[in-house]
């Protein structure tokens, strides 16, 4: 596991409330860990994800986290990595990570976003 204290750089869609809900929620679960997260709103910032070697289309579907070698994970990779972060968040990263519940979580997610954005028009 790697250290709480590094910085971790997690890009979200803050055009989404339920995103920045979600955000919240996290920082009042991660307590001071909070602190080492930097959040980056992607929102009319195509170009600089690109240069991160992210897809814009990508990053509005997906989570994307970097972690502190610079690394970009996605998907519940990403949120894996942000929850095993938080001590109360643990045993939720475990769950999620089970072979059996994995894709299954990763259809409903991807559903879920698809169907938001539909919704708001941004898709």
């Amino acid at each position: 596991m790697s250290d709480a204290s590094a910085k971790l750089k997690v890009y979200y869609d803050g055009a989404c409330p339920l995103c920045r809900r979600e955000r919240r929620r996290y920082e009042t679960l991660a307590g001071e860990a909070a602190e080492a997260v930097e959040w980056v709103d992607i929102t009319g910032r195509d170009e600089e994800l690109r240069r991160r070697g992210i897809d814009p289309y990508r990053a509005l579907t997906e989570l994307h986290v970097e972690d502190e070698q610079q690394r970009i994970h996605s998907e519940l990779d990403a949120y894996i990595l942000l929850m095993q972060r938080v001590p109360r968040l643990r045993p939720l990263a475990w769950l999620i990570n089970l072979p059996l519940l994995r894709p299954l979580l990763a259809r409903l997610y991807h559903w879920s976003v698809m169907r938001r954005l539909r919704r708001e028009g941004r898709l």
